[in-house]
């Protein structure tokens, strides 16, 4: 896949809005009763990179990431400012924050995850771009050491153990984490004399699978 391990300035992304998007299939029957089914097994987030332009500098950095990745062609990291660690708001990153999985006396590579739970219900979200320097890994509640314990590929997310946890041994991690995305255009349309006026391009973003 073509994709440029580089972030969207982040100073431009925290006024961006945006979201997850899920994709929910519909039938509505004779009986008026509903059969929903979703063929996602994963949300896919949305942003608009426009609403944080504040300048006609920050169009200018704009053009020049956009121009840089060739439009659509190349993805990147974005930097989402209402959900990019594991730990609560305010509260430092913990190795403890998020369960990866249990150990089995074999299994040595553990896929980062950000859990997601109301109720009863919980959703697994699956990391591959965390943050370099920000990954703290555990197994039953002992801290372990990266380059010594384990290893982290920043590209695809995954942990690598030099020895597998122990049988039933609860590995878990806590990290920053960006999304990968890409352009969702081909083409941005700016004017100095609207922006200047109050009204910023729409550059839209998507997430893309990695």
């Amino acid at each position: 896949m073509s994709f440029h391990e580089v972030r969207f300035p982040t100073k431009l992304s925290f006024g961006a809005l945006g979201g997850p998007e899920r994709r929910t299939e519909i039938v509505t029957l004779a009986n008026g009763f509903e059969e929903r089914n979703t063929p996602w097994a994963h949300s896919r987030r949305r942003y608009d990179a426009g609403m944080g332009l504040r300048s006609l500098g920050d169009v200018e950095t704009v053009v020049a990431f956009f121009e840089a990745r060739q439009g659509q062609m190349f993805g990147f990291r974005w930097k989402d400012w209402s959900d990019y660690k594991t730990s609560k708001a305010g509260r430092a990153v913990d190795g403890g924050d998020q369960l990866l999985g249990m150990g089995d006396e074999t299994r040595d590579v553990f896929q980062l995850v950000k859990n997601y739970a109301s109720g009863s219900a919980s959703y697994a979200r699956p990391i591959t771009k965390p943050v370099e320097g920000t990954v703290q890994v555990a197994v039953s509640g002992g801290a372990l050491v990266e380059g010594v314990d384990y290893e982290v590929d920043l590209n695809t997310g995954l942990v690598t153990f030099n020895h597998p946890p122990d049988h039933q041994a609860e590995v878990t991690a806590g990290f920053e984490f960006d999304v990968p995305v890409r352009f969702d255009t081909d083409t941005i349309v700016t004017s100095m004399a609207t922006f200047q006026a109050g009204e910023v391009p729409d550059i839209p973003v998507v997430e893309v699978r990695v």
